[in-house]
């Protein structure tokens, strides 16, 4: 498959102001308070930090996809592992190009457009990047190399009471989908790219899953509108809310316009074993998942 990352540098962001101006599926979701332990965040139509929220890394913006702790209760938001890699858009394979190294610091902002970089609403560090870790172990699986792509920001101590892991429009997740899929399964997700200039209708998405990678690491998958730079680390959801990927590549070819989505449960599971966080797991929402369409 011929594809690109989808990590826009401000110079290409900048350079896009007209682009986007189509429409998509605005939803709207609501739901009780389903997380045992929800006073622990803030109100999630108050927070300035949840999935979808967009991350600056060294210029480049992508998309956070879901809440993460460890077991000392730090607070982590993932992203796709390219958004912080050294590499042109064209290079999608995590065990031949070189990534930021860890502490390097990622902006939590807000209203970032063509002609700005927005509003810093938080500060993290690079916590984990799949991309380095594969590197620095040597791993020889080709599928884990072109779809592993899953990283940690680190929210600083500060700003951990701005936090809520529920995710906008649609609520949940619920947790981690154990399971592959049939093919037409619908699916929800966020992106949240500088290039839409801030048409906020234009962030929820539902669309299906076209086809999964024989080796279980990446979903294809098609959207009303396709995943765009900045959406990059946007995470996925299934019809029951259950989180299953991250967004990483547009396809050129055979495709075009479809989306890569690496698997979160391998993403995670692979992050579990080698990232040394222990304890390491996704928070749940404490909105219930009840997308209405």
């Amino acid at each position: 498959m011929r594809a690109l990352t989808l990590r826009p540098s401000s110079r290409v962001a900048r350079a896009a102001t007209a682009l986007l101006l189509g429409t998509s599926l605005a939803v709207v979701a609501s739901g009780a308070t389903t997380s045992a332990d929800a006073a622990r965040w803030a109100p999630a139509d108050q927070a300035k930090i949840n999935p979808g929220v967009m991350m600056y890394t060294a210029g480049a913006q992508c998309t956070g996809n879901f809440v993460f702790t460890d077991r000392r209760d730090r607070v982590y938001v993932g992203y796709a592992a390219h958004c912080a890699g050294k590499g042109e858009a064209t290079d999608t394979n995590g065990c031949d190009t070189a990534s930021q190294p860890l502490g390097t610091k990622v902006r939590f902002v807000e209203n970032g457009n063509p002609g700005s970089e927005g509003t810093t609403v938080g500060q993290g560090t690079l916590a984990y990047s799949s991309w380095r870790t594969m590197r620095a172990i040597g791993t020889k699986s080709n599928a884990a190399c072109s779809y592993n792509d899953f990283a940690l920001v680190r929210v600083t101590a500060d700003d951990v009471r701005k936090v809520n892991p529920s995710v906008p429009f649609f609520g949940g997740p619920s947790g981690v989908r154990q399971g592959g899929f049939a093919g037409g399964e619908q699916i929800f997700t966020v992106g949240n790219s500088s290039l839409r200039a801030g048409v906020f209708a234009l962030q929820p998405k539902t669309g299906a899953v076209v086809e999964t990678h024989p080796s279980g690491w990446s979903h294809t998958v098609y959207t009303l509108s396709p995943g765009i730079p900045g959406d990059s680390g946007s995470g996925f959801l299934d019809a029951n809310g259950k989180a299953f990927g991250v967004l990483s590549t547009v396809a050129i070819a055979p495709l075009p316009a479809s989306n890569g989505v690496s698997d979160l449960k391998r993403s995670l599971e692979f992050a579990q074993r080698h990232s040394g966080i222990a304890g390491l797991r996704l928070v749940r929402g404490t909105v219930d998942f009840a997308p209405l369409v």
